[in-house]
């Protein structure tokens, strides 16, 4: 499913986007984004040559294009994502991001 849909845990309205390919990844996975665009967003979203919806990472070396929309992935908005969140991990365990944003 490529488009518009709703989120599987908080059935708010977004837009199933393909991921393209990346520094880090090999693309084509299903990313779901908030529908309107977003200036705090990360994610550029775009319509391809066959009318499908793309998105990639915003990054220094490839900045958001004239024709890309910024968009916010709907994994940081989702009310039932925060939720989880939230949820303390068990001694010994770490989030990945919390690590990530450590090492900056």
């Amino acid at each position: 499913m490529n488009g518009p849909g709703r989120c599987p845990d908080c059935q708010k309205a977004v837009l199933w986007t393909r991921t393209l390919p990346g520094a880090t990844t090999a693309g084509g996975k299903r990313l779901p984004v908030d529908p309107a665009p977003d200036p705090a967003g990360n994610t550029a979203v775009r319509r391809d040559g066959t009318t499908a919806w793309v998105s990639r990472r915003v990054t220094e070396q490839q900045p958001l294009m004239g024709y890309e929309r910024l968009h916010m992935p709907h994994h940081a908005t989702c009310p039932k994502r925060q939720v989880q969140l939230a949820i303390p991990l068990p001694k010994g365990v770490i989030r990945l991001d919390d690590r990530r944003n450590r090492n900056r």
